[in-house]
C-alpha cells in the first residue's frame, strides 16, 4: 500500500490545476511582463547551457547514444544561440510596431503591441529533447509569458536533467517542468492553457488539438512527414551524398523529423547514386557502422521493432542494395539504402525516423514532382540537388512543404531568420527567432485619436450625400471626396 508522501507525489488533475493556478498569479502580478525578468531568464538560460555542458552530453549518451558533435552543437550550441539571439533583439521586439493610418480615423495614430498571451504549454519530443525542449521555451519567456515544459519520457536522462537545471537556474514560480508520461500529458491537457506548442507525430497532435479546442486553446504543432529529396545528374554527386548523409544519418541516425525520407532519382542515373552513397558512408562509418562511434542508436526497442518491420516486408526486403544489418540487443541498425521501393510499401507510406534511405525511380527528374504531390500529405521538409535554374523554380512554385533547401538538407533549422514549422499533416504554426517570439504574443492593435475634426458624416440622420462622402473616404479617394463635397453643397 502507498505511503501518504507517494499519494501526494502522484501528478494528477488536481496538481495540474494547481501549477496553472500559480502560473496564472505570477502572470497576473505582472512578474513576466517586464524586460527586465525576461532578460535575466534568458540569461539564466544561457548560463545553465554553459555551466552544464559535459551532464547534458552525458544525458544524451545515455538516451540516445548520440555522438558527442551531434549534440554540442544540434542541441547545446543551437539553444544558446537561441539565446543570444533573443537577447540581442529583445527590445527591438518587444516595442510597438507603428502602423499607418487612413483618411477614416484622421487625424489619428497607431501602433501594433506585442502582448504576451499568459500562461503556455510546451510539449517537446524525444529526439532532440534539449534543443526542442528549450528553443519555444526560449520564445515563451521572451515574449514574457509564464512555462510549463513537458519533455519527453522516451528520453528520461534528459527529462531528469532538465527539470533539475530548470529549479535550480530559472525562476520557480513562472517556469516549471513537470516530468512524467501519458498521466501527467493527459493532467496537463485537462487544463486551459493560453497556447500549447506540441511536437511529436499526428496521432498525438489529434489528442492535443482536441483537448485544446474545448478551451478554445490555439495550438502550434511541430509535426514531420515524408520529407523527399530530389536528386538531379547535373550536380557534383559527392558533395551531394554527403550532404543528404549529414542530414539523414548525421542528424540522429535518421531521427530527426527534417531528416531526408526518401529519394527520387531517374533510373539511368540510380546505380551512380548508390555507389557514391556506398562509398562516403563506408568513409564516414567504416566497414562495420556497428563499432562507428558517429552513430546514434535507435531510441528503444519499439522503434527498433517498428523499423525492422519496415525492412521485413516482402516486397521490401529483396530492395536491400547496402546495409539492413541489425543489432537488436544492442538497438543498432547499420545505414541502409534501398533502390527501387514500390509506392504501396509500409515504408513509402509512413514516417521512417529511422536510418533506412529508400530510393525511388522515375524517368525524368522533372517527374519527381508528381511523385510528392501525388502522395496527398505536405511533408516539413524537401530537398532538391540540382543546377538547373528552371528545375529550382518549379520546386519552389510546385512543391508545398514546412522548408524547403536547394542543394543541401537540414540546414534551413539554423537560420533564426526563417521559420520554422509544418504546413498540413506536418503541422501548423512556426518558431525561431522572431518568429518563437511572435508565436507566443498576442498582436493588439492599439488606435489614438483626439477629440478633433469630429466627422459628421458618421452620425444619423443619415442621407445619399453622407454615404457618398463616406464611400469616398473608404476608398482614399482625394477627388472623390471633392467630388462628394461639391455634390453635397450643390444639392
Amino acid at each position: 500500500m502507498a505511503s501518504e508522501e507517494e499519494k501526494k507525489a502522484v501528478f494528477d488533475a488536481e496538481s495540474a490545476k494547481e501549477v496553472v493556478k500559480e502560473l496564472r498569479a505570477s502572470f497576473a502580478a505582472g512578474k513576466t511582463k517586464s524586460y527586465e525578468w525576461r532578460s535575466t531568464q534568458l540569461n539564466a538560460m544561457l548560463k545553465m547551457m554553459e555551466e552544464n555542458e559535459p551532464q547534458i552530453l552525458a544525458a544524451l549518451r545515455d538516451d540516445l547514444s548520440k555522438p558527442e558533435l551531434e549534440s554540442s552543437i544540434f542541441e547545446v550550441a543551437m539553444v544558446k544561440s537561441s539565446c543570444r539571439v533573443a537577447l540581442k533583439k529583445l527590445k527591438h521586439w518587444i516595442r510597438p510596431e507603428k502602423a499607418k493610418t487612413s483618411l477614416i480615423t484622421f487625424p489619428s495614430s497607431a501602433e501594433i503591441v506585442s502582448e504576451p498571451l499568459g500562461v503556455v504549454l510546451v510539449i517537446s519530443a524525444w529526439n532532440y529533447p534539449f534543443l526542442l525542449s528549450l528553443d519555444p521555451v526560449i520564445g515563451a519567456i521572451a515574449a514574457g509569458n509564464a512555462v510549463v515544459l513537458k519533455p519527453s519520457e522516451i528520453a528520461p536522462a534528459t527529462s531528469s536533467l532538465l527539470a533539475r537545471l530548470a529549479a535550480d537556474y530559472l525562476d520557480h514560480s513562472c517556469i516549471k517542468v513537470v516530468e512524467g508520461a501519458v498521466p501527467e500529458t493527459s493532467a496537463l491537457l485537462e487544463q486551459k492553457w493560453d497556447k500549447i506548442l506540441y511536437t511529436g507525430n499526428g496521432r498525438i497532435a489529434r489528442i492535443v488539438m482536441a483537448a485544446a479546442a474545448k478551451h478554445l486553446t490555439p495550438v502550434v504543432l511541430e509535426l514531420g512527414g515524408k520529407s523527399p529529396v530530389i536528386v538531379d545528374s547535373d550536380i557534383n554527386l559527392q558533395v551531394a551524398t554527403r550532404r543528404i548523409i549529414a542530414g539523414k544519418w548525421g542528424c540522429n541516425n535518421g531521427q530527426a523529423c527534417i531528416s531526408p525520407d526518401y529519394i527520387i532519382t531517374t533510373k539511368s542515373y540510380a546505380q551512380k547514386l548508390v555507389d557514391s552513397f556506398k562509398c562516403e558512408l563506408e568513409r564516414f562509418y567504416g566497414k562495420n557502422p556497428f563499432e562507428s562511434k558517429d552513430l546514434s542508436r535507435i531510441v528503444n526497442s519499439n522503434h527498433f521493432a517498428r523499423l525492422s518491420k519496415l525492412l521485413d516486408e516482402d516486397k521490401v526486403s529483396s530492395k536491400i542494395v547496402h546495409g539492413g544489418e541489425r543489432d537488436e540487443a544492442n538497438l543498432r541498425i547499420a545505414p541502409t539504402i534501398l533502390l527501387d521501393v514500390p509506392q504501396d510499401s509500409l515504408i513509402m507510406t509512413e514516417e521512417i525516423f529511422g536510418p533506412l534511405l529508400p530510393i525511388t525511380l522515375v524517368d525524368k527528374v522533372e517527374d519527381s514532382f508528381d511523385v510528392i504531390n501525388s502522395s496527398g500529405t505536405k511533408p516539413l521538409a524537401a530537398y532538391l540537388f540540382t543546377n538547373n535554374k528552371k528545375l529550382k523554380e518549379k520546386f519552389v512554385a510546385t512543391v508545398s512543404a514546412g522548408g524547403l533547401v536547394v542543394n543541401d538538407t537540414t540546414v534551413h533549422l539554423t537560420e533564426h531568420t526563417l521559420p520554422f514549422g509544418g504546413v498540413g499533416d506536418s503541422g501548423m504554426g512556426a518558431y525561431h527567432g522572431k518568429f518563437s517570439f511572435d508565436t507566443f504574443s498576442h498582436k493588439k492593435a492599439v488606435l489614438y485619436r483626439g477629440f478633433a475634426c469630429d466627422a459628421f458624416v458618421r452620425y444619423p440622420p443619415y442621407s445619399r450625400g453622407k454615404l457618398r462622402l463616406l464611400e469616398a473616404l473608404f476608398n482614399g479617394s482625394f477627388f472623390g471626396i471633392i467630388r462628394a463635397l461639391l455634390g453635397w453643397f450643390k444639392s
